[in-house]
């Protein structure tokens, strides 16, 4: 399996409606898969709550990744992800992200900081991945 990246995990998570959720998580992120956001942790069936969440909250976005590096399993990026919600409103999101992939190439093990860079305050509890 080609290791997956955060490129191609949020693509298939919030910008591919027609692509199944559980399918987008299966493809992505390990069964054991958890994650710590802004000193929050998740496990997968939290991530997967919140993914269905977002989706029945997003019309559309993108994600632009600006720093990204592999070094074995461990995996470490900045990214900004757009993000327009269903009531037009838009907003912007800079994501410091450290992860480990399973052998496999999914994630196992997310943590990431975010900083809202535009949008509205309550924009901020949408959190990208959680």
């Amino acid at each position: 399996m080609t290791p997956t990246d955060i490129t191609r995990a949020i693509n298939d998570l919030l910008f591919t409606p027609d692509l199944d959720l559980d399918t987008a998580i299966e493809r992505h992120f390990t069964p054991d898969y958890r994650q710590r956001t802004n000193g929050v942790w998740s496990d997968r069936d939290g991530f997967t709550q919140h993914m269905t969440r977002l989706r029945s909250l997003i019309r559309s976005g993108h994600i632009e990744v600006h720093d990204e590096l592999r070094d074995g399993l461990r995996y470490a990026d900045r990214h900004t992800v757009t993000l327009t919600r269903n009531n037009g409103r838009t907003s912007r999101t800079e994501v410091y992200l450290f992860a480990r992939f399973a052998p496999d190439g999914r994630f196992q093990c997310v943590e990431e900081t975010t900083l809202l860079i535009t949008g509205h305050s309550d924009d901020e509890n949408l959190g990208l991945i959680r």
